[in-house]
């Protein structure tokens, strides 16, 4: 193994970039709190400002995905189109089968440079995790309760307050609202058989009313049925060029954070001092719980209980 392998395979490594990401975030929702001030007097000052804040702290998840794990995402599309990408404001539907599959969808925002600026139609639950769901607060980002009756008015509301952003930006949606299981897929169908709709392969009934519409004009999945087909799919492959803004962000905050970390160790070291030692020690394991808790409220097993009121009326 490579030293960079067997670096990137280290416990205290991972807890080194929770560290940065969780310090530097608290640092940035706390300067985002200040920024309140300026919403009455210009709200697109106060805008513009918060898609920056929400940079430093988005492009570090990006950071992990490109530049530590390596990974790149390809880009199916039209040629023609893809100088466009970036350059107005879209609506972008995404799969939702894996705990990060969002991320890979921040990817291609970086990739286009519309990161700090993305919006998300999230749960409500996610506005209360700190640092990502504060962060959201301040982008002015789209929270339901994923009941319609309740949400009508609400998410009707935030989507025409962003009719006059003044940045360009990319609304990502997860129209089956939940991520894919195939248990969820059995209900789903059900739901689909018992209303008269068309069954999907590989993706569940969209949440959303009239987005079934969009679907069926899809002819019942023929995209991604010729990607399982084939392994491809039918457009001309392009990977976006990685940009080096989040790798550089990133070691801004390791640069600033960790000097200041080192030096407290070395002085409690020094210190010899047990209960110093100890209660380091339970700072780390909260930290590790902390980050745990968070990572957790984005789990496929904790997302909603899709489908499960119909089928309990069908039982009933």
């Amino acid at each position: 193994m490579d030293i960079i392998g067997f670096l990137k395979s280290q416990f205290i490594c991972h807890l080194l970039i929770c560290y940065i990401f969780i310090v530097s975030g608290l640092i940035i929702n706390f300067i985002q709190l200040f920024t309140l001030v300026l919403w009455p007097i210009n709200k697109q000052l106060f805008r513009k400002i918060n898609c920056r804040l929400a940079y430093c702290i988005s492009s570090q998840m990006v950071m992990l995905l490109e530049w530590w794990s390596g990974t790149d995402c390809t880009l199916y599309t039209d040629p023609e189109s893809y100088h466009k990408y970036g350059k107005e404001s879209a609506i972008v539907i995404l799969n939702h089968n894996y705990e990060i599959d969002f991320l890979c969808g921040w990817n291609f925002c970086e990739r286009f440079g519309v990161l700090g600026s993305s919006k998300v139609l999230a749960k409500k639950e996610l506005s209360y995790v700190p640092i990502i769901g504060w962060m959201w607060y301040f982008l002015e980002i789209v929270f339901c309760k994923r009941k319609w009756e309740e949400d009508r008015k609400t998410v009707m509301q935030s989507l025409l307050n962003l009719r006059d952003y003044p940045e360009k930006f990319w609304f990502l949606i997860h129209c089956e609202g939940t991520r894919f299981t195939e248990q969820k897929h059995q209900i789903s169908m059900q739901v689909a058989e018992a209303k008269g709709l068309p069954k999907l392969k590989y993706h569940l009934l969209p949440r959303t009313k009239g987005f079934a519409v969009t679907v069926q004009s899809l002819r019942n999945d023929a995209f991604q049925e010729e990607y399982y087909r084939t392994g491809a799919y039918p457009a001309t492959p392009i990977v976006p060029p990685r940009r080096p803004w989040t790798l550089l962000n990133w070691l801004f905050w390791a640069l600033l954070l960790l000097y200041p970390l080192f030096q407290l160790l070395i002085n409690m070291v020094s210190s010899g001092s047990s209960l110093t030692l100890a209660s380091f020690a339970f700072v780390i394991i909260v930290a590790s719980v902390g980050v745990r808790w968070m990572i957790g409220v984005t789990e496929i097993n904790k997302g909603s209980t899709y489908g499960n009121n119909d089928n309990k009326q069908k039982q009933m």
